[in-house]
């Protein structure tokens, strides 16, 4: 199998707004009216799935050229006087953090978090946050108890030091499967994850791609949901793939909606679905297929990879069903063994992620393309902090509720 590389990305746009067809004209015959242009990390020097963590070291703390503003447009809007508009990270996913602080222009603001003996953390912010509009940015990843009970500790030192708002910028929301009651006696972990945070004292919550919509409802304050969907679809367009031989494929039934707005701005691409039942919590087994993937580029969507049986069942139902090559795109990499060896088996060309959930250095595989998404959050989290709306044109296409 050959090994693909970031380095085929066409060249950004040097501006945010909407990418037409023609942008990849030449490259591509992937049709893609509404793009945005989120460049893929290591897009330039580095190979396929190499953490960014390592240019910004090997660049001495300089910006990074990819998560550059594309235009002087915000970095004319943010004064680096005002301090209105502070970023802080957690410990979960700092490189991510970075990113979004080098698109808005701006440092991370300083913040202690350490453990002690027993466990318990500690959080200090070391400098003022009063009457300041504040972004604390930790997604609850694994572990994700620890994340979360930090996220929430964050949340109570800036509420407790007068911050004006406080939004909790999640990448990836743990929990967000445990949504519904499926049997009886069941808890419904989202919701209570949802009250703890907005007890905690959050004013806004952004998210990224939520497992399922209904999430949204079980908070009482605000929440702005983005999709990784645009940063994704970006990168396949810059693949010269002609657009009749895509499919785009659900590995299950629940995934059918987010598949379908995937495949209708993919060149209106047809549609497969993979039918499976599900046994035990993490183990599936895939029946049958619906549609035709025959000698076709199958493109395979879902929000998440855990341990990756779903998909990997899927991929190999698929190759049974002749299909040429399979791709499997993905916003969260959660990659639970066996995740890894299944991924890296060779049943996937490629493997497209984003950097919602960091991955460990030793989880890289040659098919592995990690993609950013400071663009696409940077972005929101200014129009939060200046009561911007993400639905008017030309942003539309950003995904923004």
């Amino acid at each position: 199998m050959s090994t693909l590389h970031l380095h085929s990305a066409p060249t950004p746009s040097p501006s945010f707004a909407p990418i037409t067809s023609s942008r990849f004209f030449r490259t591509s015959r992937i049709s893609l009216p509404n793009a945005v242009c989120c460049k893929a990390i290591e897009a330039v020097q580095l190979e396929n799935g190499r953490p960014s963590a390592r240019e910004f070291a090997a660049r001495g703390n300089a910006i990074p050229s990819y998560v550059e503003a594309p235009n002087a447009r915000i970095r004319n809007l943010v004064n680096r006087n005002d301090t209105r508009l502070r970023i802080f990270s957690g410990t979960a996913n700092p490189a991510l953090s970075q990113e979004i602080a080098c698109y808005l222009g701006l440092e991370l603001g300083k913040i202690k978090i350490k453990r002690f003996a027993d466990g318990e953390i500690y959080v200090q912010l070391q400098e003022s946050v009063r009457g300041c509009d504040v972004f604390l940015v930790q997604p609850t990843c694994p572990p994700a108890n620890e994340n979360l009970m930090e996220l929430l500790i964050m949340i109570d030192a800036c509420r407790r030091a007068s911050a004006k708002n406080i939004t909790a910028v999640i990448p990836y929301f743990g929990y967000a499967r445990a949504d519904r009651k499926t049997q009886g006696r069941e808890s419904i972990a989202a919701k209570l994850v949802a009250n703890l945070i907005t007890e905690a004292g959050a004013n806004r919550v952004l998210a990224c791609d939520l497992h399922s919509g209904q999430s949204m409802g079980y908070f009482d304050i605000p929440v702005d949901h983005v999709y990784g969907q645009p940063v994704i679809l970006d990168y396949l367009a810059s693949k010269t793939i002609c657009s009749d031989d895509l499919v785009v494929v659900s590995p299950d039934v629940g995934g059918v909606a987010r598949a379908r707005a995937f495949a209708k701005k993919l060149s209106d691409a047809p549609l497969a679905i993979v039918d499976k039942r599900r046994h035990g919590h993490n183990v599936a087994e895939v029946m049958n297929l619906i549609g035709d993937v025959r000698g076709k580029v199958a493109v395979m969507v879902d929000d998440m990879i855990d341990t990756a049986g779903t998909i990997a069942k899927g991929a190999a139902l698929l190759h049974q069903e002749g299909a040429r090559e399979v791709y499997a795109c993905t916003t969260h990499a959660v990659f639970s063994p066996p995740a890894i060896e299944r991924l890296s088996s060779g049943l996937f060309q490629e493997v497209i992620i984003t950097n919602t959930i960091p991955v460990a250095e030793q989880n890289y595989f040659p098919q592995l393309t990690v993609l950013s998404v400071a663009n696409l959050l940077g972005e929101t989290v200014w129009r939060v902090h200046d009561d911007c709306s993400g639905g008017i044109e030309p942003y539309s296409s950003l995904g923004i509720d």
